[in-house]
């Protein structure tokens, strides 16, 4: 079965839907965000029930937002037990802290920020929500006299998200403290199938303008980095496996690249792939992977094939957020046809609402390898030269 929530479901998610005839849940959002379509519905009453019944049954859900209607109606079940070890990032180190004994990481209350002493840390840090989404309140803490321009910050983005997410989304209240690991930052959706067994369904490096750059304008993905990475991700997901019972069950999660081959994870997204439809629909513009069906159908990759026919090529995803000093009443309209024209190979240009969303959009694309300076170029792109002023 499928929740569907808001903010955001894909035309291809929904054409992938109705093609498969995957059952939905009947909730008001999603018969409002699948308007007219002839859908295979199932009432919560009876989606309750089947989960009741199986636990295991596969449950796919597109957004964060998703996560308060389990919590509410499936009180019993093993899920939001599951969700809320994965959801916490503190509840999250806990549960595999042995594996990582090394690492640093504490809780704190948004109200104990202020007069917390943190001369004694050791630098830099992570401070972040325990609960959190899409980069809000994320900060990289370089020294201690930053430390009340960053608890500003936060304050500040805390309050205004706190309008435009659910708690169960971004928590306003717990933050977790932890160490900074250095190394190349990655991202990629999976799941664990009925047996327990985990499937890899893509795998991108998230490349950052600098060390203290922690914004998602840039994800890219190639067989280099798949291959490399591969065996360390299903090491780790076979003892995430045997630290909680995880079937028929999708994850999204982001991990860093300590030295070649060695991985610690930041954070793991539950029931979901990439947030906005972002990671499972670029697997399909760029590998013909539909991940909602191999999920459904517990089909794995075959990355050899895949790729034997997409030689030297990098596919990646490019937020496209205002990072300029232009505010948004000041625009017009963005031009994502002058956008397009200056990469080699657009594969998907999604626009979206700015003035709902807070961003123009998102753009998939595929780049020979040589090429990266188009990637570099975004990457370091104030966006002002696609926006158009009033």
């Amino acid at each position: 079965m499928i929740l569907l929530d808001y903010p955001y479901v894909s035309e291809f998610l929904k054409e992938t839907i109705i093609k498969n005839n995957f059952p939905v849940i009947a909730t008001p959002e999603a018969r409002s965000i699948m308007e007219e379509r002839p859908v295979n519905w199932v009432s919560e009453e009876d989606a309750v029930n089947q989960i009741r019944k199986n636990p295991i049954l596969p449950l796919y859900t597109n957004s964060e937002n998703s996560i308060a209607w389990i919590q509410k109606n499936l009180v019993g079940t093993p899920l939001p037990e599951k969700i809320e070890t994965f959801k916490n990032k503190y509840r999250f180190r806990n549960l595999i802290q042995e594996a990582f004994p090394g690492y640093f990481f504490l809780s704190a209350q948004l109200s104990e920020l202020r007069e917390m002493d943190i001369k004694e840390f050791k630098f830099p840090f992570i401070i972040k929500p325990a609960v959190g989404f899409f980069s809000i309140a994320v900060h990289k803490v370089d020294r201690a006299e930053d430390w009340a321009e960053v608890v500003g910050k936060i304050e500040e983005q805390i309050k205004k998200s706190s309008s435009l997410y659910p708690k169960e989304v971004v928590s306003n209240t717990e933050f977790i403290i932890e160490s900074y690991i250095h190394g190349e930052e990655y991202a990629f959706d999976c799941y664990f199938d009925e047996k327990g067994e985990p499937t890899i369904l893509n795998v991108l490096q998230h490349i950052f303008m600098s060390e203290s750059d922690v914004s998602d304008r840039v994800y890219t993905s190639s067989k280099a980095i798949i291959d490399r990475l591969s065996p360390a991700i299903l090491e780790f997901l076979q003892l995430v496996g045997r630290k909680i019972d995880l079937r028929n069950f999708p994850l999204h999660i982001e991990i860093r690249e300590t030295s070649p081959g060695k991985i610690i994870p930041i954070e793991v997204n539950p029931m979901r792939f990439g947030g906005w439809c972002t990671t499972a629909d670029l697997t399909w513009f760029a590998y013909g992977i539909n991940s909602y069906e191999y999920f459904f159908r517990s089909l794995k990759p075959d990355w050899e094939k895949v790729f034997g026919a997409r030689k030297n090529k990098k596919y990646s995803l490019i937020l496209l957020d205002n990072q300029s000093d232009v505010p948004q009443d000041a625009i017009a309209y963005f031009d994502f046809e002058a956008l397009a024209r200056d990469f080699e190979h657009p594969l998907h240009v999604r626009k979206v609402n700015m003035d709902k969303f807070g961003v123009f959009g998102f753009l998939f694309t595929e780049t020979s390898e040589g090429n990266e300076r188009e990637l570099n170029e975004i990457l370091h792109s104030d966006l002002k030269k696609y926006m158009v002023l009033k």
